[in-house]
C-alpha cells in the first residue's frame, strides 16, 4: 500500500489558503486540502512578530511531492514560504488508495 505525504504551507488570510488549496486540487498535485486557522510567533527581519494565519494541508503521494511543492512556491504570496512535507507511517488503506487515486491524471482516475 502506498501511504500519503502530507505537504504543509501557511498564509496570511483564508482567500489565500482556499485559493492556493484549490489549485492543487484542481491540478491533481493534492488528494484535498483543509485550512485551519493558526496565530504564528516568528523572528522576521530582526524583529518577533504575531500573526493570525492559516495552516494549509494538503495530501498527496510521495511522487508528487516536488510538483506540489514547486507549484506552491510558484503561487505562494510569502517571500519566504514555509513548505513542509512529511511522510504518514501509517493510514487506513481505503483513504490511502482514495488520496493514490485523487492524484492520477484525469484519465487515469476517472
Amino acid at each position: 500500500m502506498e501511504l500519503p505525504w502530507l505537504v504543509v504551507t501557511t498564509v496570511g488570510t483564508v482567500d489565500e489558503a482556499r485559493a492556493l488549496g484549490r489549485q492543487m486540487v484542481e491540478r491533481r498535485l493534492a488528494a484535498c486540502a483543509q485550512i485551519t486557522a493558526i496565530e504564528s510567533i516568528y523572528r522576521w527581519q530582526g524583529a518577533v512578530a504575531h500573526d493570525a494565519e492559516h495552516r494549509l494541508l494538503l495530501k498527496t503521494r510521495e511522487a508528487l511531492v516536488p510538483a506540489l511543492q514547486a507549484a506552491l512556491l510558484e503561487a505562494h504570496p510569502y517571500e519566504l514560504p514555509a513548505i513542509h512535507a512529511l511522510p504518514v507511517a501509517q493510514a487506513h488503506a481505503p483513504y490511502a488508495e482514495w488520496v493514490v487515486a485523487s492524484t492520477q491524471p484525469e484519465s487515469a482516475a476517472d
